[in-house]
């Protein structure tokens, strides 16, 4: 187990975003034989919330942000490339996942893919600001078993509802399974649009992605 004060450390990383100390931590973990998915549940992911956290409150700006992102991206491809093991052996399913046309925030996104990947799923992640068609392109290319999407604002959450309708247009909509998330985004939300599955956080996400494959 991982001593309380390494988690701080890992999660205080994050908040400074401290790429040099965050990599440090993770390489000497990796090092002492320790399971880096834990650093990352316990200490980096605790560390992102709080960074968004500041920053809805206006206590952190822009730049801030984007570099603590970036730190957790390192970190993040760090833990997930000490994990082959664990990806060989549960390699249940593929998941496209992107924000929605007209939104660039990726933060909680990019955790959702995180865990998903550190859980052992096939993560196609596209980025922010992706159009409908090339989510469902990438869904087709890939062969994926699930979309996921996610929509920071209010305005952007029709982009949800939008692809749900485009999904059943092209005669799709059997093909893959589909879940929602973001801030202003419920369980209403989804059911009204038609979506399989709502996700309130990055670890409800997995366990959602987990029920949609096994259901």
């Amino acid at each position: 187990m991982i001593p309380e004060d390494v988690l701080k450390e890992a999660k205080q990383a994050i908040v400074d975003h401290d790429k040099e100390k965050a990599v440090r931590l993770v390489e000497k973990l990796i090092a002492d034989g320790e399971d880096p998915l834990e650093i990352m549940n316990n200490g980096f992911i605790p560390g992102i919330n709080e960074v968004g956290d500041l920053f809805g409150r206006g206590m952190v700006f822009l730049p801030e942000l984007v570099q603590a992102a970036d730190v957790m991206k390192s970190v993040t491809e760090m833990v997930n490339s000490a994990l082959p093991s664990r990806e060989s052996e549960e390699c249940n399913g593929s998941i496209v996942i992107a924000t929605v046309k007209g939104d660039v925030h990726d933060i909680g996104k990019c955790i959702v893919v995180a865990l998903l990947q550190a859980n052992g799923y096939t993560v196609y992640d596209l980025g922010r600001d992706v159009d409908t068609d090339r989510i469902i392109e990438e869904a087709l290319r890939v062969k994926a078993d699930i979309i996921g999407t996610s929509a920071l604002l209010t305005t952007t959450m029709s982009r949800q509802k939008e692809l749900e309708q485009a999904l059943k247009t092209a005669g799709l909509r059997d093909k893959f399974k589909t879940i929602v998330g973001g801030a202003p985004v419920t369980a209403r939300w989804a059911a009204n649009i038609g979506s399989d599955a709502y996700a309130e956080d990055a670890q409800d996400a997995v366990v959602k992605v987990k029920k949609l494959l096994t259901s």
